[in-house]
């Protein structure tokens, strides 16, 4: 215990003063620094998180993952190519712009079509977008999609302000002016991510905050020592400290089953580093799955508050196929499946990690039974940014990573999956999938949709470009003085009503 005092000594001196009004400031731990800040470009969820408090979507989801409004107040489909959004009257962005119906149109063009988007494919069934009236916007789409409306309760459905976005260009993440609570005041990297509380905000009633500090910590012990010592008041808990925050009478903790999942990535495509026996040959790839007992990994290092899952939909999701089940562990297979591939053993492969204790861990425990199996897991572990930039370049050959998940599964699937998917760094192609994944956009029928991804699991099964291991669960710990504030089943952190006790 007494290593740890220098290093809180430091994080307290870090800390921005809170002056005389220590009550209304909010001190966050995240389990990471975000990338951009920008909803048009951002990929990472701590970067969401941050975002939640900038930028207001069009719509939300409630903890029973209804849809409900925000930006805008109703939406109606007068049929099935077509649908009306009804924009909230009187909103304005943060530098005092209107935000109407085309500030809406604009932020979904950019959404559509700026350089490098990842919102590209989530809202791609967009054929048009046109202003109706001043609150009123009726989007045109190329067929019927059963997921675009629900694109709009995460990144895609945040409005930016046309005006400063112009100005800033590809330079807007630097300085984001959006229509949330909270105005953005400063960026220090790897330091902290300060926000202001916004007074024309449209909803002020609910926001008791004066400011925001978010602060990156890797490390999960700093993150919970930080939070006993006071040093902030929410954070990123992982599984295996949700006891102690439990058992702290100043503290509270606040979970939700999560919508994403947590996987390997597999490079397959034509880049050098996917000329390995893994990338060339999905027998090798299966007696990898084959090798790795989900189970014991997420008891070792998860506490057991995951699960185990060969998809990337959740268990309990409308939408997850009970007959895709996570393979048991079988060493003999997997030897036999590497034979039959004709590779040497021990089968090296380099795995990309990003760089946090549990990472490391479930890297060296992958590592341990999968040697057993007949292969060299080498954990090459890197900072989050440079995991991220690594894997859209292809300069990986396996990268351990997670993906935070949204309402409708299309959003956990299409853009990893399918040829050409933004997110798709494993390079996979495969015309049955695609096909698959295509159709089950079109339809609205549950059943269907979930027939239709039950049949395109089985294919990935085969084919494995990311090998599925788990469902995370959410875990925040808060002190007991923060109320008004759940963990939703998305993960991000909703502030509207939250408000600290003296």
């Amino acid at each position: 215990m007494r290593r740890l005092f220098p290093l809180l000594a430091l994080l307290f001196a870090a800390l921005p003063p809170a002056g005389p009004a220590a009550a209304q400031t909010l001190r966050i731990a995240m389990n990471n620094d975000p990338d951009l800040l920008d909803p048009t470009l951002s990929r990472t969820f701590v970067g969401t998180n941050v975002m939640t408090g900038l930028c207001d979507k069009l719509i939300d989801l409630d903890a029973s993952l209804a849809i409900v409004p925000m930006l805008a107040t109703s939406w109606d489909y007068p049929d099935s190519r077509t649908v009306i959004l009804h924009i909230r009257p009187g909103v304005t962005f943060h530098d005092g712009e209107k935000l109407d119906a085309a500030a809406v149109k604009y932020s979904l063009d950019r959404h559509l079509t700026f350089p490098g988007s990842f919102r590209r494919a989530e809202l791609a069934a967009a054929d048009h977008i046109e202003v109706v009236d001043p609150l009123t916007v009726r989007v045109v789409l190329k067929q019927p999609s059963a997921p675009w409306l629900a694109q709009l309760t995460d990144r895609s459905g945040m409005m930016v302000s046309p005006k400063a976005a112009e100005a800033a260009g590809k330079d807007f993440s630097l300085r984001p002016v959006c229509a949330g609570p909270f105005k953005f005041a400063e960026r220090v990297a790897q330091d902290h991510i300060t926000l202001d509380r916004f007074p024309a905000y449209w909803d002020a009633a609910r926001i008791h905050f004066d400011r925001v500090i978010y602060r990156p910590m890797t490390d999960s012990s700093v993150r919970l020592s930080n939070l006993r010592a006071g040093a902030v008041e929410l954070a990123d808990i992982v599984p295996t400290d949700a006891d102690a925050v439990k058992s702290d009478p100043k503290l509270r903790l606040s979970t939700a089953s999560g919508l994403g999942y947590t996987g390997i990535t597999i490079n397959i495509g034509n880049t050098p580093r996917a000329d390995t026996p893994l990338g060339r040959d999905a027998r090798v790839r299966q007696a990898f799955s084959l090798s790795i007992d989900r189970d014991a990994v997420i008891n070792v290092v998860f506490a057991g508050q995951y699960t185990a899952n060969a998809q990337a939909v959740a268990p309990g999701h409308p939408l997850h196929a009970t007959s895709i089940r996570p393979p048991m562990r079988d060493i003999a297979r997997a030897r036999t499946l590497l034979a039959e591939a004709g590779v040497k053993t021990p089968v090296a492969v380099p795995l990309m990690i990003p760089n946090s204790p549990q990472g490391i861990q479930v890297g060296e425990v992958i590592q341990s039974m999968a040697a057993e199996a007949g292969f060299a897991v080498q954990p090459v572990v890197m900072d989050f940014g440079t995991t991220l930039a690594a894997s859209q370049k292809g300069d990986y050959a396996a990268f351990y990573i997670g993906w935070s998940g949204l309402l409708d599964a299309d959003s956990n699937i299409w853009s990893f999956l399918h040829t050409g998917g933004a997110l798709n760094t494993a390079q996979y192609s495969n015309p049955k999938v695609d096909d698959l994944l295509d159709r089950a956009r079109e339809t609205t029928d549950i059943a269907a949709r979930r027939a239709l991804y039950a049949e395109m699991w089985a294919q990935e099964g085969q084919d494995l470009p990311i090998i599925y291991l788990w469902t995370p669960r959410y875990i925040l710990g808060h002190s007991a003085r923060l109320t008004g504030f759940a963990t939703m089943p998305d993960g991000l952190m909703r502030l509207q009503g939250a408000a600290l006790a003296p």
